[in-house]
């Protein structure tokens, strides 16, 4: 049986997630009161552990991709089920399909009301053209 390879104990500040992650503190703490961030104290000073770095790399790359909070939280309280993470794996990639089905969908009524626009311009074009006989509109 092989060993886990364990990450040294190594910490991290607010201050340097903030920096390495371009988060603002506001935001950690605010993942904190959610439940998705569980910092150690040291007095008043919140110190980050790997896991927490981890959790916040998940949860920053969720929001990027329109995962919300809910969700995000669902994936990361899978971890840790002693499936090897396949119940993780599992929802998150269930997530991201529903958001590729989500995003071409927002896509396409994007390209649809581009093309809307682009009609739209040239009958006002041609409108003003001829009310202003052929002068150039911007």
């Amino acid at each position: 049986m092989t060993a886990k390879l364990r990450r040294p104990a190594m910490t991290f500040t607010i201050t340097q997630l903030c920096r390495e992650f371009g988060a603002t503190a506001r935001a950690l703490r605010y993942y904190e009161d959610q439940g998705l961030l569980a910092p150690a104290r040291q007095g008043m000073a919140r110190v980050y552990s790997y896991r927490d770095r981890a959790r916040l790399q998940i949860i920053l790359n969720g929001k990027r991709v329109g995962l919300s909070l809910a969700e995000i939280r669902d994936i990361l309280s899978l971890y840790g089920q002693g499936d090897g993470e396949v119940a993780q794996n599992a929802l998150a990639l269930r997530k991201f399909r529903e958001r590729i089905v989500a995003f071409e969908r927002q896509r396409q009524e994007i390209d649809d009301a581009i093309d809307e626009l682009r009609r739209a311009s040239a009958r006002m074009e041609q409108r003003l053209a001829e009310q202003h006989g052929d002068r150039q509109v911007a």
